[in-house]
């Protein structure tokens, strides 16, 4: 399950940030949104949005992050993101 969730999120980041600034970064578990992927605030909201969309209501990512404090928060990862969101996806199918 994770393994799909970070093929969907990584997807996603392709999406929001465009394919030729994620030509040389490879996303995994330990993919920095900050530091790596560089993400400015209004990609982030566009990826919440496409995670809400495709995931539903309860993956909250604003809610999510509004709970971390500044460290938590400049250092959050795509498998951060997975983590969250595995809980609270269904399987395919269920």
């Amino acid at each position: 399950m994770a393994d799909d969730i970070l093929g969907e999120i990584a997807r996603m980041l392709v999406e929001v940030v465009g394919e030729d600034f994620l030509q040389d970064v490879e996303i995994g578990m330990d993919t920095a949104f900050n530091e790596e992927l560089a993400l400015e605030s209004i990609e982030f909201v566009a990826l919440a949005q496409r995670v809400r969309d495709r995931y539903g209501d309860g993956t909250d990512l604003a809610a999510f992050v509004a709970d971390l404090d500044l460290d938590r928060l400049t250092n959050l990862t795509v498998g951060d993101l997975v983590r969250h969101l595995g809980p609270r996806v269904r399987p395919a199918g269920v």
